[in-house]
Formats: structure tokens, C-alpha cells, sequence
């Protein structure tokens, strides 16, 4: 039996939303692999590009559900799920512009360790958006999904004390103290989504 009723359109919309995460998340992180090149500022605008086709499907799904009488789950929990989904793109987007913003020259380990983790979290939120219908596995998901936040909030952690260690500039350190969190932030709003996804499958049990 299924979780929900089923309207294809809602969960298309929402996987996609998820898609465009993942995409961006992976852009992020050829980004920061191949800092040192010229294709900086083209890979900021392909991410920023994603983002502005995230907001466009937002702004679809809204329209979308202000038409549908009836909805597969409570409509608040499909405003906050496209909300939050859409704020996980947002903040991925965020740090991509700082790199340009803030004139970066070299990313540092811990900033690739932060964006390998984002990455991460964008491939459970396809598996768990896709599996919206099964709650066990949706809950599994919802797990993975703290415990990767915990590991964000640990690695930001030490990546900050490093960087009061071992830098002298004071500039250098505002930056990238700002990028680190904003990394850490992209993982706090993927446990977001978790925890709307887990008050949707708890509802429907």
C-alpha cells in the first residue's frame, strides 16, 4: 500500500529539486578541485545558473499547489519541503559566489572536506525525496542526514581553530570563516529537510 496518494507532478517537481542539488553540490566541488585554473568565475555562473532554474521550480510548485484542492500530504509540509529544499541551493550557491566576491586564490583542505560532505548529503536527499512513498527507508535517510551534520559541524570546528592558529592575517581569517560556515550552514538546512520529510512520513503512519 502506498505511503501517500499519489500525484505525480508534486513528487516530480520535488525530485527535481533535488536533482538541481545534487548538480550544484557536485559543480561545487569541481570548483574547488580545480581552484587554481581559469574556470573559476564559469563554474560560479553554472551554479548560479542551477540556482536561478531551483527558484523557477519553486516558484512551479507554489503555483502548483495554491491550484490543488487536494494534495498528497499536508500542504504546509509541501511549502516547507520546497522551501527548505530550495534554501539547501540557496546557501550552496552562497559559497560559490564568496569564492569570487571575496577574491579567493586557494581553497583549503577543509574547504573540500565541507563541500564532499555537501555532496553527500545531496545524494541521500535524491534517494530520500524518491523514496517519499516507503517510510522505512525515508527514516534511514533522515538519519544519514543528522549524523552528516554532526560531521560538518565537527570538520568546520577544526578548520576554524586551524585557521586562528595559523593565519596572521586578520582579512583572511573574516573570509574564510564566513565561507566555512556557510559550507557548515548548506549541511544544518539538508537536516532541514530531513526533519520535514520525517514529519511527513510520521503523519502518514
Amino acid at each position: 500500500m502506498e505511503l501517500i496518494p499519489r500525484d505525480e507532478k508534486f513528487y516530480e517537481l520535488f525530485e527535481r529539486q533535488a536533482a538541481n542539488i545534487g548538480e550544484a553540490a557536485r559543480k561545487l566541488v569541481e570548483l574547488f578541485d580545480h581552484f587554481d585554473d581559469h574556470g573559476v568565475e564559469k563554474r560560479v555562473t553554472e551554479i548560479k545558473f542551477i540556482e536561478h532554474m531551483g527558484d523557477q521550480l519553486t516558484h512551479e510548485l507554489m503555483m502548483k499547489l495554491n491550484r490543488t484542492f487536494i494534495t498528497p500530504f499536508d500542504r504546509e509540509d509541501i511549502h516547507s519541503l520546497s522551501s527548505a529544499l530550495d534554501d539547501v541551493l540557496d546557501l550552496i550557491d552562497a559559497v560559490a559566489g564568496r569564492m569570487v566576491m571575496y577574491k579567493v586564490t586557494a581553497v583549503t583542505p577543509g574547504a573540500g572536506r565541507l563541500a564532499r560532505v555537501i555532496v553527500h548529503g545531496a545524494e541521500i536527499l535524491v534517494q530520500a525525496v524518491a523514496e517519499l512513498r516507503k517510510p522505512e527507508k525515508v527514516l534511514e535517510y533522515c538519519e544519514q542526514l543528522a549524523h552528516l551534520e554532526e560531521e560538518a559541524d565537527r570538520i568546520k570546528g577544526e578548520c576554524i581553530a586551524r585557521l586562528f592558529e595559523n593565519s596572521n592575517d586578520p582579512i583572511e581569517v573574516i573570509k574564510w570563516k564566513e565561507i566555512y560556515e556557510v559550507l557548515e550552514a548548506t549541511t544544518d538546512k539538508c537536516a532541514d529537510v530531513a526533519n520535514v520529510l520525517e514529519a511527513v512520513v510520521l503523519k502518514a503512519a
